[in-house]
This record gives C-alpha cells, structure tokens and sequence, in this order.
C-alpha cells in the first residue's frame, strides 16, 4: 500500500554544483587543474543553467516484511533479494521510500556532442555535471522526505541503489513494478540499465530505530561506486 507520493522539478541552480565538486571528481583531490581546466568547467556550468527535465520521486510504502533468513524484504508482494549489507541497514525500517530521480536525456546528448566535434574534456566535463545532478537532487529528495517524516518521529536510511552493496542490477525491474507511471519518465533497457542513463532508483528505510550514516562507503566494500567518487 502506498501511504505518500511526492514529485520534485528542480531549477539547475537549485542543486548547488560547483567547479571544486566537479575537479575533485575528475580527480583533482591533492592537487589542483590549471586554469583551462577550471575555465572550462565554469563555463559548463554556466551553460547547464538552461537545463530541464531534472526530476524526482518518492513513494513510501507501510507493507514491507523482512526475513532475516534469506536477507530479502517483500515490499507490495514482491521480493527483494538486497543482500546482506543492504538488509543490514534498512531491516529496522517500517516503511520504504521507493525512489527515482534523473537529470533528464541533455547532460548525456551535450556530452556526446562535444566528444563527437573532438572535444573529449568538455565532453568529459558534462558526463561529470550529469552524474552530479543525479546525486544532488537526490539529495534534495531526501531532505524533504527527512521533513515529512521527522514530524512523526521517525528517521530514514542512506539511499541504497540495485547494482551496489551487492544487490543485483537486475531487480531494478522489480522496483519499476512499484513505480510503473513513473513521474520521471525513466525507461528500463532488458539488461536492467536506465534510460536516460543519468538517473538513479533505490530505496530509503523509513522508522523509529533505523539511522543515517555519513556514507554507505563505511560499510560497503565496492571501490568504484558512484557514492565513492571523491571521498576517499
């Protein structure tokens, strides 16, 4: 049973990107790009400022059951194989957010079009804005999804995505059957790979005893996740 549905359109400047995010990503951490390199990020994100179709969702969902055997949940009837990190961290939970957010199909087409007219860092430079606005605005999600729930008491997880932490990519399937109108127009390929490809999907824990840590890296043991990218 879903107990709440929220959507989000964001402004580009609403998500806050800014060149030192976007340098530590292209992995400028120790030291810093020359100018050309700063020069060119800032005038990409002068240019993202037209961008549209950044999107999110939630819906919570209050029908969930945990078995601590098979480290699954079953959310609406349908069963989650999330593995044992996964389950670690939301089993407390007593409902689940369900979430999607995108940065739309432009980041991804600016990309490809620069790398085509032999431009590769610029090309490179919007791939990292795209990835960036994904996580921010999921971010943003979150926050407002944190001031929903806290009036009742409760806090929520770290998001957690399928593809990471060892849940399989392909349930994505499964979580699209929770969401199949969904607001932000996002399309499932047969290898469970998202279209557009700038956008992300998972589940937040929702209750009294569950709890939100500074990163999943923590306690995940992947090294080349998106969450991990400049923070080690």
């Amino acid at each position: 049973m879903i107990i709440m549905h929220k959507t989000f359109q964001f402004d580009f400047i609403q998500l806050g990107l800014t060149v030192s995010q976007v340098q530590e990503d292209m992995g400028y951490r120790k030291e810093l790009p020359d100018t050309t390199v700063t020069d060119l990020i800032s005038e990409v994100l002068s240019e993202c400022e037209t961008l549209g179709g950044i999107k999110a969702e939630y819906r919570i969902f209050d029908n969930v059951e945990f078995d601590r055997q098979t480290k699954s949940v079953m959310i609406n009837n349908i069963v989650f194989d999330i593995n044992k990190t996964v389950f670690g961290q939301i089993s407390n939970s007593e409902s689940i957010a369900v979430f999607l957010c995108t940065a739309g199909e432009e980041p991804a087409i600016r990309s490809g079009r620069a790398m085509m007219e032999g431009d590769l860092l610029k090309g490179y430079v919007y791939d990292i804005i795209g990835s960036e606005l994904v996580g921010a605005a999921a971010e943003l999600l979150q926050n407002e999804l944190d001031r929903s729930v806290t009036v009742s008491g409760l806090k929520t997880t770290n998001q957690f995505n399928p593809g990471y932490c060892g849940w399989n990519v392909t349930e994505q399937h499964k979580l699209f059957r929770l969401i199949p109108d969904n607001f932000c127009g996002i399309r499932l390929t047969e290898s469970a790979l998202m279209d557009p490809v700038k956008s992300a999907s998972g589940f937040i824990g929702i209750g009294k005893n569950v709890k939100r840590v500074p990163y999943t890296c923590s306690f995940c043991g992947m090294t080349d996740c998106f969450y991990r990218r400049g923070r080690t």
